[in-house]
């Protein structure tokens, strides 16, 4: 794990633990990718608790379902889970490590997409709860549209502080999320759609 700079301060005092506040971009997509690719091609042959599957188109109308339904996820998560600070002695705190340091040392490349361990524990979570609402059948091709979908997210978030967008809409997103960090914090929530800005009135 890389260790602490300038750009990247310490969070905890032990060394030991901060070590493990830093995560390199690419360690989410080489802990998702294969993930998201099996969860699929599972629903796709085996269809979970089924013998058939749902086979290839339904699987595909699934996955984009799942991708959408991600966009809410995020934006939900960033709004209501991120930017909240419980009014308690350790709510303060909690808000740092969980999304704060990101607007307090803004630059920290290593502290922007979010740690495996951290990730898949939400995941599991949320798998719980869609396989109780769509089953064993059409759980694995939806599930893995939602993941691809946080892949994307953090991917563009990472992008967004640290790439140099050459398209309009990387363009659009970057000073989106920008305006976040700089001006609204109460307000763009979306960093890989600008939907649900629009749909609740926060853009």
């Amino acid at each position: 794990m890389p260790g602490a700079t300038p750009e990247s301060p310490p969070m905890f005092e032990s060394a030991f633990i901060d070590q493990f506040s830093r995560v390199p971009w690419w360690a989410v997509p080489a802990v998702w990718v294969p993930l998201i690719a099996g969860m699929f091609g599972y629903g796709v042959m085996a269809g979970g608790a089924t013998a058939a599957g749902v086979g290839l188109p339904m699987a595909l109308g699934l996955f984009l379902a799942g991708g959408f339904v991600w966009t809410f996820t995020e934006y939900w998560l960033h709004r209501e889970l991120f930017h909240w600070t419980p009014k308690t002695s350790w709510g303060p705190r909690m808000h740092f490590i969980l999304h704060g340091v990101h607007h307090e040392w803004i630059n920290d490349r290593y502290r922007l997409v979010m740690p495996p361990a951290a990730s898949l524990a939400l995941a599991a979570m949320f798998f719980v709860c869609w396989y109780a609402v769509l089953g064993a059948g059409l759980v694995f091709p939806f599930f893995a549209g939602k993941c691809f979908g946080y892949l994307c997210y953090d991917m563009i978030h990472y992008y967004t502080h640290h790439g140099r967008p050459t398209s309009k809409i990387m363009k659009r997103l970057r000073a989106h999320h920008m305006n976040h960090h700089h001006n609204k914090e109460g307000r763009k929530y979306g960093v890989s759609t600008t939907l649900w800005d629009h749909v609740f009135r926060t853009y």
